[in-house]
């Protein structure tokens, strides 16, 4: 394990022109490949590593993915000896109630350990991405500013997680990405250094049984658009997001957008639906989309980009960057419980 310090600077903000954040990463090869967290070097002008030895040495950037938090950078191979490369395990074989351990800097606390107990699986936080899912595991494991980046290891002593969020109001509440899906993305960094994802520009909620029947308005089932992204696909073909707010369960709903009802002829009632639909689809496809607006139904052709780099990418997580990043404030629908973008 090693500490990660950047700094970047902002030269149109005057009183905090220069930002240093603090985080971890783990090495996972030879040549000096290191793993750590993207919202900790993503963007950044000096990205520094810091070894268990008192050892700083320059990094290189090598490609990130914002939307899963995951980050390669490359530090100078060593020109005698060997690095402490991690063990990669298998985070499908984790079981709720095993042993782990967290280990990074939390706070500038170089090479702190903290051990606690994988608390839930598959955890999906609120604002999921265009995958629609985001499997996070749990941990009751400390993890402060300062840990991100750092590996979840298992009692084998093989990272099983990178550790990427907290609720900074709760107690004993942490999340690290698994494994596995990490695995997933390291190839994709390394060819292109990002992760190519096809984009239609819609950000909502699905429209859940529960809100049909607390509003005793007729609507269809199906993905309610709260809001379409600026430039994107869905702005260009008109497609139109919420009119006004209400409040349900002390959460913000926005309503009077469209519905998505269809995509390529496949009814859009399920999370799970939609994300097996776009699992097949890639950056220039053609969808037929079909939604509902003002009792009617309308279907459009709209050709799938590739998904940019977007204003709130890193910053949905929830303070286990120094300093903290916060959490996105996700509208929730009762029933669904998250915001989603695709």
């Amino acid at each position: 394990m090693l500490s990660v310090t950047t700094i970047s600077v902002n030269p149109y903000d005057a009183d905090h022109r220069v930002e240093r954040v603090m985080g971890s990463g783990f090495i996972i090869d030879q040549s000096g490949l290191v793993l750590t967290n993207s919202h900790v070097v993503f963007g950044r002008q000096v990205i520094m590593v810091t070894l268990d030895n008192g050892t700083t040495l320059p990094a290189k950037f090598v490609g990130a993915d914002p939307v899963f938090d995951i980050a390669l950078i490359r530090m100078p191979p060593p020109t005698t000896g060997t690095l402490p490369v991690a063990r990669l395990g298998d985070s499908a074989k984790l079981l709720v109630g095993e042993e782990v351990f967290a280990i990074g800097n939390p706070l500038g606390l170089d090479q702190s350990l903290t051990r606690g107990i994988v608390s839930a699986m598959n955890r999906m936080l609120p604002g999921a991405a265009w995958s629609l899912t985001e499997p996070m595991i749990q941990t009751d494991a400390a993890i402060n500013p300062g840990n991100s980046g750092g590996p979840l290891v298992d009692t084998c002593g093989q990272v099983i997680g990178i550790n990427t969020a907290n609720f900074p109001e709760a107690q004993n509440i942490g999340f690290a990405v698994p494994i596995n899906l990490v695995k997933q993305v390291i190839p994709r960094l390394l060819e292109k250094g990002r992760v190519i994802r096809p984009w239609l520009g819609v950000q909502g909620q699905f429209v859940a049984p529960e809100l049909k029947e607390l509003l005793r308005l007729p609507l269809v089932d199906g993905f309610l658009v709260e809001a379409t992204d600026p430039g994107s696909p869905a702005e260009r073909k008109g497609l139109q997001g919420g009119l006004f707010e209400i409040t349900v369960n002390g959460q913000p709903v926005l309503l009077g957008g469209d519905i998505i009802t269809e995509l390529n002829g496949v009814a859009v009632a399920a999370p799970e639906t939609l994300g097996r639909i776009l699992g097949g689809l890639q950056v220039g496809s053609l969808v037929r989309l079909t939604f509902a607006r003002g009792g009617k139904t309308e279907t459009v052709e709209v050709t799938l980009e590739e998904r940019p780099v977007m204003p709130w990418d890193g910053s949905r997580r929830s303070g286990a960057a120094s300093p903290p990043a916060q959490a996105g404030a996700a509208g929730r629908l009762p029933g669904t419980g998250r915001t989603l973008f695709f």
